[in-house]
């Protein structure tokens, strides 16, 4: 993304890059040119003194890894120092069976194991809980789970998925504990490695020229070990920074659908219109769109990473390791929107077949109004108003944003390994890692300022194909939106922010009894804080707000046309676009202008208004025995328990209730002082057992069986501390809402069976079986309880004296009785205030409760385990390397079901289960001489992605993805590679749906992504 302060450095950065893959290529070229190509048996050679690299030995490291695990276990091993698989580990988690992505920004960013969403997977560095952060555009984020967006690849050595429960890894893993290694200097020795990239990204291209980023961006990594004193003291420093802008382009119904069936009786849509083809049955539920949103955006991304690993090995018995780890990832977002926004007031529609129907085309007219008799007529377009009306143009919205974020995370971590003797092994570990994302720049984390031009006529939307498409009838005699018709009419300026720390002590240990029995045991104390806050300021008269048209010179707006940002959708070219882009800053300032100078109307507030934190106290301890029987068929076992018992504690910044005013007969009135801190608390403690059989039927052949316990913790406004009422009530009491830190986490017992067969070196078929019953989903019930200690009039000494003066309960009257003997004979006392008399003769004012009343009784909506899920499914692998000749591929397929789906015919609240879906994934490669070449390809199958649009009970459904990357690498000599990297080759378009595959809530193009590099090894 364009920011003038910062061109210079990428062009340089850029030019720099390309001046030294040149340099380098050439020098390269020449040595090779004078030493003569590597023979197979020189490379066999080196890489038996050195280490095996390359795309084989790393998918036979993989392959190792699951085939030495105890249960079930997949991973990634590096190809070499410094060069992982894919670019970020996302991507490359894709790469197992059972793991697919979520993708933000065309970019992987989290993990659903088996059908197990984000939240309930547990992130590891090294064995130890991390940490996770995020925010959300216009709330607190909720959020668990581990952005893996913010971590570079290139200082990882391997990841490791663990998918069945073991009694030594911290408890969160519902679908998988997975574990990110990195280079230990005693274990790597001496080395250094420095790695460039030049990145080109297509979607810089396909953005509007004010918003374009660099066409070139750059990348840097290296790596340094060193071992000293006869390799008893080891350093280790990694680092990279990479650098990149990127665009991705959306079009569709941000705004949610109406839903409704029977003429919407109870729902709040309206009876679709009558000038409507195949309009749906009165059985039929049917949706109708609040907008038509395309928008544009444009991205810059930074992301450092860094880490320094000290150890010390005073003899052969003891190791001591200091490592510190960081990650920082910045980004800066530019935003511009052409958008249309409906009255759910259909003038021609036509529509799909039910039962559940969806507009193929949906259609709004213009207004026309009578200011004399204060009418509304409906007409073909608003010129054709009837006599004594006048056309009143609906606006044809602009909105624009700016803003930046910033992601850090840090982990400093100490561990000590001790080898007592040959039978006893202890190890102490210790971490503090914290992760905290937040605005990175005065405008907030999320902003928008709403521009319009007051010209849109008839508007009509088209939803028969993939790309939704928008005509707009501009008022007559008018050929193009000009730009002395635009002005500002409203803005919203968000903070979002979040904090998490870990702190974790661990102490391990294991004792051998023999060569193959064993006893593993620890002890842990965990805690977790974490901050998840939010506040906004918001101008939100969208009709006009900021001044005129007049206060907004010409020379702001730059026009252009949306719909040519979108041409990897047929029918996108047909679609009205004109629109304007701008700059937000310039904009901003003549809106304050506009406003007399009211900057903080354009700023986000300093303070919070939601504002939620929690402590959570873990401590445990786990034994696990681990044997083996036999000796033609050997049966290894593996019989574990862990104990964790967890301590809650939740603060909230909420409104503090003061008193309860009886206002009305029927009405109460809560009163608020300032808002502070109320905290809840809560406890549970589980068992969770765990068994793993590895039976050896050959050499070459392993069958497994496992079962064990895990949980996963509640997302954190599921457990908040603060309680919240309603500012209004009702006689026989109030409303209101809170969280429960004693809620139970999900539990799920787990149960897997596989077959796996090591026919060859390197290749491998193996079948797996698994299921889940997990059970404590969250679900919602009401409580009565008091609140605040708020009393109430209701019953309390003056209410009783009203009963015996003769107030009759069971009268018609007796609420406005009781009130009436109170103000008309206590007024002046204390609570009790009488404002006036009413036109009817009756006394008016309040009545306050006082001590020795009654608590006033609150409905509170809270929290609840409730619901149960069932989870099975099948993992499919093989993986073959075709003798010498280099060439080798790999291949899953995984199938995710459950008894928790969603009814689309179900208009109302559902419980299902998100991130359910089929994947597979097919890798071919050549590795042999100095050349590897390797394509990629992962499908993910149709998913629930959440249970709400924007607000309303609706599915959002991410439709099937599938992407092509290749990678192609040319090792010149020992030292240096060139390789070349093409993302998403084929460039594909994502695109999501509610109810019908015709409710398209996003139609996204982003682009592929190409890079050149260079690794040099000292």
């Amino acid at each position: 993304m364009t920011h003038s302060h910062a061109a210079p450095r990428r062009r340089m950065l850029a030019s720099a890059l390309f001046l030294a893959l040149a340099s380098l290529a050439t020098q390269a070229q020449a040595q090779d040119q004078a030493t003569g190509p590597a023979t197979p048996a020189d490379e066999a050679d080196t890489l038996d003194t050195i280490v095996v690299v390359g795309i084989r030995a790393s998918l036979e490291s993989s392959m190792n890894l699951k085939r030495d695990g105890q249960g079930i276990v997949d991973g990634i091993v590096a190809e070499d120092i410094g060069k992982f698989p894919d670019t970020n580990l996302a991507e490359s988690l894709q790469r197992i069976s059972g793991v697919s992505i979520d993708r933000s920004m065309g970019e992987g960013s989290r993990v659903t194991v088996r059908g197990v969403g984000p939240d309930f997977n547990l992130v590891l560095l090294n064995g130890r809980q991390m940490p996770a952060s995020s925010i959300e555009a216009t709330n607190a984020s909720n959020s668990r789970a581990f952005d893996f967006a913010n971590l570079a690849s290139e200082s990882v050595s391997a990841v490791e998925v663990y998918k069945t429960s073991r009694a030594a890894t911290p408890t969160g893993g519902i679908g998988a504990a997975i574990n990110i290694r990195t280079a230990r200097p005693l274990d790597t020795g001496t080395l250094a490695s420095v790695g460039l990239k030049a990145v080109h990204d297509g979607s810089v291209g396909n953005l509007p020229g004010p918003m374009r980023g660099e066409q070139w961006t750059g990348e840097l990594s290296g790596i340094f070990s060193e071992t000293f004193a006869d390799g008893r003291f080891g350093i280790a420093l990694s680092g990279s920074y990479q650098d990149r802008d990127f665009g991705y382009n959306e079009g569709g119904v941000a705004g949610g659908w109406y839903g409704c069936r029977r003429w919407c009786d109870p729902l709040a849509a309206p009876e679709p219109a009558a000038n409507a083809t195949n309009p749906p049955g009165p059985d039929d539920n049917y949706s109708i769109p609040q907008n038509l949103l395309y928008a544009v955006n444009s991205v810059g991304r930074q992301r450092t990473n860094g880490q320094a690993t000290l150890q010390w090995a005073p003899n052969d018995r003891v190791t001591a390791t200091l490592d510190y780890t960081y990650a920082e990832n910045r980004i800066q977002a530019r935003r511009h929107e052409l958008s249309t926004w409906f009255n759910q007031a259909a003038s021609e529609t036509e529509w799909t077949d039910g039962p559940t129907a969806s507009p193929l085309r949906y259609t709004e007219y213009a207004g026309c109004y009578n200011p004399a008799t204060d009418q509304w007529a409906g007409s073909d377009n608003a010129n054709n108003c009837p006599a004594g009306f006048e056309p009143r143009w609906g606006d044809l919205a602009m909105a624009g944003s700016y803003n930046a974020t910033r992601n850090e995370n840090n982990s400093l971590g100490f561990n000590v390994a001790w080898e007592v003797n040959d039978a006893l092994d202890l190890e102490l570990d210790y971490h503090s890692s914290s992760a905290e994302s937040g605005a990175d720049g005065p405008y907030g984390s999320n902003n928008v300022i709403g521009t319009a031009a007051f010209v849109r006529g008839v508007t009509s939307v088209d939803f028969s194909g993939d790309f939704p498409v928008l005509s707009v009838l501009l008022p007559p005699g008018m050929d193009r939106v000009g730009a002395d018709q635009m002005m500002v009419t409203g803005s919203s300026f968000r903070n979002s922010y979040m904090k998490s720390e870990v702190d974790q002590g661990q102490v391990r240990g294991t004792f051998r009894f023999g060569d193959y029995s064993r006893l593993d045991f620890g002890v842990a104390y965990t805690e977790v804080r974490n901050r998840t806050a939010y506040h906004f300021t918001q101008r939100d008269d969208w009709g006009g707000f900021g001044g005129g048209a007049a206060d907004y010179p010409d020379d702001l707006w730059i026009r252009d046309d949306i719909s040519r940002y979108f041409d990897r959708f047929p029918g996108s070219g047909d679609a009205f676009g004109e629109f304007f882009v701008f700059d937000f800053l310039a904009v901003r300032d003549a809106a304050i202008a506009a406003r007399g100078g009211d900057e903080a109307a354009y700023l986000p507030p300093d303070d919070f208004s939601t504002d939620r934190r929690t402590t959570e106290k873990s401590r445990s301890a786990y034994l696990q025995w681990s044997d083996t029987f036999g000796l033609e068929m050997p049966l290894n076992v593996a019989v574990g328990v862990r104990y964790e018992e967890t301590d809650v504690v939740s603060s909230a910044l909420v409104p503090i209730a003061t008193g309860l005013l009886w206002t009305g007969n029927n009405e109460f009135s809560v009163q608020f002082g300032e808002p502070d801190f109320t905290t809840l608390r809560g406890s549970y403690d589980y068992w969770l057992p765990s068994v793993d059989l590895g039976l050896e039927v050959t050499d070459e052949m392993v069958l497994r069986a496992s079962y064990g316990h895990t949980i996963g913790r509640p997302q954190w406004n599921h457990i908040q501390g603060g309680q919240t009422i309603d500012s209004f009530a009702a006689y026989e009491g109030g409303t209101g809402s809170q969280g429960d830190p004693g809620l139970k986490p999900l539990e799920s017992r787990n149960l897997d069976l596989s077959f796996e067969w090591y026919y060859g070196e390197g290749s491998y078929v193996s079948v797996g079986w698994f299921r889940k019953d997990i059970d404590n989903y969250i679900g919602t019930s009401v409580i009565e309880t008091s609140a605040f200690d708020l009393r109430t009039p209701v019953g309390g000494a003056l209410f009783q004296e009203a009963i015996a003066a003769g107030c009759s309960e069971g009268s018609i009257d007796f609420r406005g009785c009781v009130r009436r003997y109170i103000l008309e004979n206590h007024a002046g006392s204390p609570g009790v205030v009488q404002t006036g008399v009413g036109q009817d003769g009756q006394p008016l004012g309040t009545i306050a409760g006082q001590p020795g009343d009654p608590l006033a009784v609150f409905r509170i909506t809270v929290p609840v385990n409730r619901d149960s899920s069932r989870l099975d499914g099948w993992e499919l692998n093989v993986q073959h390397m075709f003798g010498g000749t280099g060439f080798g591929l790999a291949a899953n397929y995984t199938i995710v079901d459950s008894d928790l789906t969603y009814d689309d015919h179900d208009l109302f609240d559902q419980f299902a289960l998100v991130g359910l879906s089929d994947s597979a994934n097919l890798v071919a490669f050549y590795d042999r001489g100095p050349w590897q070449v390797r394509a990629a390809y992962n499908w993910r199958d149709r998913f629930l992605s959440s249970t709400y649009d924007s607000w309303r009970p609706n599915p959002v459904y991410i439709e099937d993805y599938g992407q092509l990357d290749v990678n192609v690498s040319y090792q010149v000599n020992e030292n240096l590679s060139l390789h070349a990297e093409a993302i998403n080759l084929t460039d594909e378009t994502a695109r999501s749906h509610g109810r019908d595959a015709r409710q398209v809530f996003f139609a996204t193009q982003t682009g592929p992504r190409y890079m050149l590099g260079l690794r040099y090894r000292f």
